[in-house]
């Protein structure tokens, strides 16, 4: 999507300039398949990693223990109180502060925060300032409120303002203030002391790799890192088959930039590609293919267009790349939304008007199905001729220059391609064996999002924390994209995420819902406060106990294989990226390590 990868999958984030400093791009995820001649130019590919200027200590978090429900300051609302001698607004709740980086914050850190506002107060003409240890401390912004990320979501966003190199470690008061509305609140925020940062995070910093396509940036002591020479053999061929299927031309090398965190669905593609690399990849995508999709975006933003509108840019990058989180059928699958089977088909116009706004998984399977049919009705050419040849006009809205240029291009409207379609549609003949596979994966993602909004809100596609990789390069910052919530109950419920991945894969859809069910489970026992929500059922309060074992121990769990009263598992620890098998057993009642 101009947000979402396949990366998730694959994103476009449209994201405004915040800071002086630094510009947050609207990320448009593009699609196309163009019909040029290919004529590739190579740099030479280099074998060792260039090392970037090291970052400030300011990496992951502690593997210390966190116990259930503590969640970091970032994911706590901030109540806050109208000025003496204001009126306060009556829909007027709380502000809600997230605070970067994710998770534990450490002497050093360029802190960031994002001053969310409470829904139905009006603060387009609001700014927000916050003074550091009131009263001698400095003071931050002022800085407008205004919208964040493809939801358009109205907050104040001040990047890198709080420079904590030269203060203590211990509780810091931040006084907050929004204006002109005289609304007040302060908060207490813990720096940890740098040494207790893990050393694979204190050491950690930008490197770069050279392939035959693509300068590849990285950050040390991760997965990327480990794996990266299988990563760059991965990056060329799929760069090689994207180039060679859009027809492209090519004299510079592709920036991709690798995350170790999980962001969105995976991918962001703007003036450089953005995707995620990480063992707990909850997501449950093929990086192959995330990277695909990001390579057709930005392919097809070299190749243009006066307008490309966003049912085609992500339609596109799914069909060019044969699927959207795997390799997959898809007008059988698009066929399974029809009444009659899943009766989720969402009506081309309203998808095309609002596309981000659809349930994400039927809308980019529906998008690559209609590019997928055209192609096949009218032939590759003419497909890109329309496509390259939509235009916008003022008050027009993106259905409406759909139909104008097929109307130029095929002499049809946009219903009438919408009937034809649905037509083809009806007479796919496997589309009942996909009716589960389809139904699931829906399941399967709303459920992920739904953890990232209550557990992870960084992560979350449509308002999600991703900065312009080049500056946090310059800069030397690795902390915004190395830490991230790392409680047990992320690590249990990312896991749990994977386990279902596994059984969809295998097309188990019996377990694969059972799961997603129990997933659901503790997500909703969190959301109403229960104190102990993992004991839903027995799968989730061990993946839960083991977590928190292994995590006490001063591991971080990547993947758990669990046999009754055995669990085999591969972690990673604070001296670097390698994993280590652990077998845990049940004894009286507690999981403990194997010796």
């Amino acid at each position: 999507m101009v947000l979402d990868l396949f990366y998730h999958p694959y994103v476009f984030y449209n994201i405004c300039m915040r800071r002086i400093f630094i510009m947050i791009f609207i990320l448009i995820l593009t699609l196309s398949c163009g019909s040029i001649t290919l004529s590739l130019i190579y740099p030479a590919p280099t074998a060792t990693p260039t090392s970037l200027p090291a970052a400030s200590p300011t990496l992951l978090p502690s593997h210390s223990p966190t116990p259930f429900p503590s969640l970091s300051p970032s994911a706590l609302p901030a109540t806050s109180t109208p000025a003496p001698g204001t009126t306060p607004n009556p829909l007027l709740k709380t502000f809600t502060v997230l605070y970067h980086p994710d998770d534990l914050i450490y002497v050093g850190d360029q802190v960031s925060f994002e001053v969310i506002s409470p829904p139905g107060l009006d603060v387009k003409d609001a700014n927000l300032r916050v003074q550091v240890d009131p009263p001698g401390g400095p003071n931050l912004g002022p800085v407008n409120f205004a919208a964040w990320g493809i939801q358009g979501r109205y907050e104040a966003t001040m990047i890198w303002v709080w420079d904590t190199h030269d203060l203590d470690p211990g509780a810091h008061t931040l006084s907050f203030e929004v204006q002109p509305e005289g609304y007040s609140w302060t908060e207490q925020v813990t720096l940890q002391p740098s040494s207790a940062m893990p050393p694979d995070q204190a050491s950690a910093h930008w490197a770069s790799t050279q392939t035959h396509c693509c300068t590849v940036f990285y950050i040390t002591n991760t997965a990327s890192e480990r794996d990266l020479t299988t990563l760059s053999t991965m990056v060329d061929e799929q760069a090689q088959d994207a180039i060679e299927k859009m027809g492209a031309n090519f004299t510079e090398p592709i920036t991709i930039t690798i995350l170790p965190r999980l962001l969105g669905h995976g991918g962001f593609t703007s003036t450089e590609i953005s995707v995620s690399y990480l063992d707990r990849n909850y997501a449950s995508n093929s990086w192959a293919l995330v990277v695909h999709h990001e390579m057709i975006h930005a392919i097809d933003g070299h190749l243009g267009g006066d307008f490309r509108p966003s049912i085609f840019v992500e339609g596109l990058a799914v069909y060019m790349t044969g699927g959207h989180y795997k390799s997959e059928p898809l007008m059988p699958r698009a066929a399974a939304l029809l009444d009659g089977y899943l009766n989720e088909y969402i009506p081309l116009k309203t998808l095309a008007d609002d596309f981000y706004a659809a349930q994400h998984e039927i809308g980019y399977l529906e998008g690559a199905s209609l590019i997928e049919y055209m192609v096949k009705t009218y032939g590759s050419d003419a497909f890109f001729s329309f496509y390259r040849d939509i235009h916008s006009h003022q008050g027009e809205s993106q259905s409406d220059s759909i139909d104008a240029a097929l109307k130029v291009h095929f002499s049809i409207t946009f219903s009438q391609l919408e009937q034809d379609f649905l037509a083809a549609l009806s007479q796919e003949t496997d589309t009942p064996a996909w009716v589960d596979d389809v139904r699931l994966e829906v399941n399967y993602y709303d459920t992920m999002r739904r953890y990232q909004q209550l557990l992870d809100p960084s992560a979350y596609f449509r308002t999600a924390w991703l900065l312009d990789n080049k500056t946090m390069r310059e800069r030397g910052i690795v902390a915004d994209y190395l830490r991230h919530p790392h409680t047990p109950s992320n690590l249990a419920l990312e896991i749990l995420f994977i386990t279902a991945g596994q059984q969809l894969s295998v097309q188990d859809y019996t377990l694969a819902s059972q799961t997603l069910d129990v997933i659901n489970s503790v997500l909703d026992a969190i959301d109403h406060g229960t104190p102990d929500p993992f004991s839903v059922s027995p799968i989730t309060a061990d993946y839960f106990s083991i977590s928190s074992t292994l995590q006490q121990q001063g591991y971080e769990v990547q993947s758990i294989r669990l046999n009754s009263d055995s669990a085999s598992t591969n972690v990673t620890s604070s001296t670097g990226p390698d994993l280590i098998p652990l077998d845990l057993q049940r004894t009286g009642g507690q999981w403990i390590i194997r010796p």
